[in-house]
């Protein structure tokens, strides 16, 4: 399997550096780009499938690259390239694979490879575990996955059943589900990355980096600023959720709009 991997440094000798290295190992493509936004242009274009990024660039920097890549449908794999030690731990705490220090030693690089490919084959399984379940219930006139949702209600951990689930939302205090008992946190479900796992193949589309929404929750939606959708849900206080202008063809899709 070819790793396609994409190098982002505004320094031509650092992307050079780095692309000879990674020339050594016979299943990487490479791509280059030499700013944040070049960068953001070919993730979204071109789909790598691993991006070694500089942290300290003019203007955007490494994690604005990451953050604005979380709303895009493909989200590579991210390893931060950086001369500053001190952002390691920033790195870890943006999701990122691993982290380089520049100089970056062929023996490292290799190290970091070999977990992206690692993290990459495991998705694949997962990927392949959630349609094999969805085609079995299929198969069996089940017409959808089942699947509950775990919150934390009155001291308790309560199962929702997922059609009772109007959208589930990542903030900084973590992850929360707006249901027809209110707002409540989520159980078991520390990242909205996770709750999109679990709810594979049940009526939930990735409305943008932060809301997880369930379409048969959706009473109303219209297009909005800048290319975006605003959507209205059945719940009793209306709630507005917006989707991103770089999921909106999905979403029409998913509707068959």
């Amino acid at each position: 399997m070819k790793l396609r991997a994409l190098v982002v440094d505004d320094e031509k000798p650092a992307r050079d550096e780095l692309a000879y290295l990674l020339g050594a190992h016979a299943d990487v493509e490479v791509a280059e780009a030499d700013s944040a936004r070049a960068a953001l242009a070919a993730i979204e274009a071109d789909r790598p499938d691993l991006v070694l990024l500089d942290i300290r660039m003019p203007g955007q920097d490494g994690f604005d690259v990451l953050r604005q890549a979380m709303e895009f449908s493909h989200v590579p794999l991210f390893i931060f390239v950086t001369a500053f030690d001190q952002y390691a731990v920033a790195a870890f705490e943006q999701n990122a694979v691993d982290y380089l220090l520049k100089p970056v030693s062929p023996e490292r690089l290799a190290v970091s490879l070999e977990r992206a490919r690692g993290r990459l084959a495991a998705g694949q399984a997962r990927e392949a575990e959630a349609m094999a379940a969805l085609l079995a219930g299929l198969g069996r006139g089940a017409g959808r996955a089942c699947c509950r949702v775990a919150v934390e209600r009155h001291g308790r951990i309560a199962l929702l059943p997922a059609s009772e689930v109007c959208c589930i939302e990542a903030d900084d205090k973590g992850v929360s589900a707006l249901t027809d008992h209110g707002r409540l946190s989520c159980h078991g479900l520390p990242t909205l990355a996770r709750a999109e796992e679990r709810l594979a193949g049940l009526s939930f589309f990735r409305a943008n980096r932060a809301v997880l929404v369930n379409l048969e929750r959706v009473a109303e939606l219209s297009p909005w600023i800048g290319g975006k959708y605003l959507l209205v849900l059945d719940d009793p206080d209306r709630s507005e959720v917006t989707v991103s202008r770089n999921r909106v063809r999905e979403f029409k899709e998913r509707l068959g709009l």
